[in-house]
């Protein structure tokens, strides 16, 4: 095995971390097949001779077709990056509990079934890595966030109980908890957020403090940034549990867990300035 390429498999990969882990992995000698909907956006990784497979994360038959092209081409999984997820952001009470499920489907189910697809090989090989991403967010929470919060939660939770099945194995899995990121998830929540309004909805005001909120914050980390994380969860020798971008990162992270009154009060603290 130490003669051969490493194979990487990596979902949501047409935009953000998971686009430029794609590019990271292949830089570094992998085998890296990447997964996405939307394709067209994946032509130069294509050219770099990424496989560039279509995905779309809530089909059973899509997620077998990923897994098993990479198997068929070359006969190992090293790494399963679970990194497809986005953010139905919205009021709690408003939002359709349809697309509530569809969020849990991609940010959860989704890697439950992929993982469900390596592990028979990665128990063959007597190594493996499932690397869940989640965020901050599944400690760190606000208005509107929800079911982002919950999708994430859940994820975290089920990496955990995974990890401590399969270790017995050799193999492990993994948590990355990315902060804020310079991508286009915060514009990409908020258009949620907006559209899950119905039309006479009293948390209007809340949305659009919650929406001067989100922006106000300084993403420090790139999408190069967590690709780095990406790729150090995969090979460092005696792996975390968890891995995050920055210092503050993890330090919200605790106070959030720990401290979840003074959480909260900062959070209303720094709504009402945006209120202004």
């Amino acid at each position: 095995m130490q003669n051969e390429k490493r194979v990487v498999l990596i979902t949501g990969a047409s935009s953000g971390m998971g686009y430029a882990s794609a590019k990271y992995f292949h830089d570094h000698g992998w085998v890296v097949y990447a997964g996405a909907r939307r394709t067209q956006r994946m032509k130069d990784l294509n050219e770099l001779g990424i496989h560039i497979l279509p995905l779309d994360v809530t089909d059973n038959e899509s997620n077998q077709n990923f897994v098993e092209t990479a198997i068929k081409e070359q006969g190992r999984v090293d790494v399963l990056i679970n990194n497809a997820g986005y953010g139905e952001y919205g009021p709690l009470e408003e939002v359709n509990l349809e697309n509530a499920k569809y969020q849990f489907d991609v940010n959860l189910f989704a890697a439950g079934e992929l993982s469900k697809l390596v592990l028979p090989l990665m128990r063959k090989q007597q190594f493996g890595r499932m690397i869940n991403v989640t965020s901050v967010g599944e400690n760190v929470y606000m208005p509107l966030g929800g079911w982002y919060h919950a999708t994430k939660a859940a994820l975290g939770i089920w990496s955990d109980v995974l990890d401590m099945e399969i270790r017995q194995f050799g193999l492990r899995s993994i948590v990355i908890q990315p902060g804020a990121t310079q991508s286009e998830w915060g514009d990409i929540a908020m258009q949620k957020a907006e559209k899950n309004l119905k039309a006479d909805s009293p948390y209007r005001k809340l949305v659009l403090a919650i929406k001067k909120l989100l922006f106000s914050f300084q993403a420090s980390a790139t999408s190069d940034d967590l690709a780095k994380i990406f790729y150090k969860a995969a090979t460092d020798s005696n792996p975390s549990r968890r891995y995050y971008h920055s210092l503050t990162d993890r330090i919200a992270v605790r106070i959030a867990r720990n401290h979840p009154s003074l959480w909260r009060f900062g959070i209303w603290k720094m709504m009402r300035r945006m209120d202004r």
